[in-house]
Formats: structure tokens, sequence, C-alpha cells
């Protein structure tokens, strides 16, 4: 799994750059009208990242890929994100993705590969699997950074 949790801290120390680039002022600004801005952006990210840190570390410990999910734009709504500190939100994103390359660089290979029938990634991944369709945590854990990698991209488009 080092190489997933590398993939990880790369993504990270590419996007550092842009997000500590990126001033208060312009991180409050959607990005389109309706849309959420910068900050709810890293926001989501950051409620990701929690999510899915329960969801990774639980997954080793039992034999399915069943987790709850959350409803997004409440969970950014009630966080208040587009009224944080963008350095704040920068850090604790930053943080939490380094402590989360941490945990899966220790994930073992036969749990990370093992097929799992049972699971609700037809609901909760970034891009979904057909429930009918057995599924691994590595893909889980790939799943993961690509979305974060998905999210980035929009913010690096928009600043620019």
């Amino acid at each position: 799994m080092k190489a997933i949790a590398d993939d990880l801290r790369k993504t990270v120390k590419e996007a550092l750059p842009l997000l500590v680039e990126l001033d208060e002022e312009v991180s409050a600004r959607p990005l389109a009208p309706g849309k959420w801005c910068p900050r709810e952006v890293l926001g989501h990210l950051i409620d990701s990242a929690s999510n899915n840190h329960q969801r990774f570390v639980r997954a080793c410990f039992r034999e399915d890929l069943v987790f709850d999910g959350y409803d997004q734009d409440a969970w950014v709504r009630f966080q208040r994100y587009r009224e944080a500190s963008w350095r704040e939100l920068v850090e604790l994103w930053r943080s939490f993705n380094l402590h989360l390359s941490w945990i899966i660089e220790g994930i073992s290979p036969e749990t990370a590969l093992r097929a799992r029938s049972r699971h609700n990634l037809d609901q909760i991944a970034w891009r979904t699997v057909s429930s009918e369709e057995p599924v691994t945590l590595e893909y889980f854990l790939r799943d993961y950074i690509d979305h974060v990698r998905h999210h980035l991209a929009s913010l690096s488009r928009a600043v620019r």
C-alpha cells in the first residue's frame, strides 16, 4: 500500500503551492453562481477525509465495505466553511491527508486486495461500482485519491 500512500502524499505536496497562494478574499468567492467557494470545496475535502478515515480503518476489521453516507451540502453549510480561515482549512486538509497516507501505508496487501462482495460503493464511492460486482479496499482507496484530485483540479482552474 506504500505506492497508494505515496500517491496521496504526492497529491498533497503538489496541491499545497496553489492552495497557499490563494488569498483569503479569493477563497471566499464562489467558483460559479450557485456553486461552492474554494473554502467550501476544501471543507468538503476535509469532510471526505474525515468520513473516509473511519471507513478505511473499519474496512481492515470487517468483511464488507458497507458504510454510512453523509449529506455533503448539509455538512458544508453546517460547518460554515465559507466563513472559516482559508489558512486553517489548508493546514487541516494537509494534516488530515498526511495522516490518511500513514494509515493507508499500514494496510496489509491481503486486506487491501481481498474481494468484498458486500459493499455500498454503488452509493458512496466517487466512481461508483455496481453492488453486484465485488470490490476491494484498494479500489476504494484509489477512488478517494481520484476524488481529491478532481476537486483540486476545479480549484486550480478557478484561480488561474
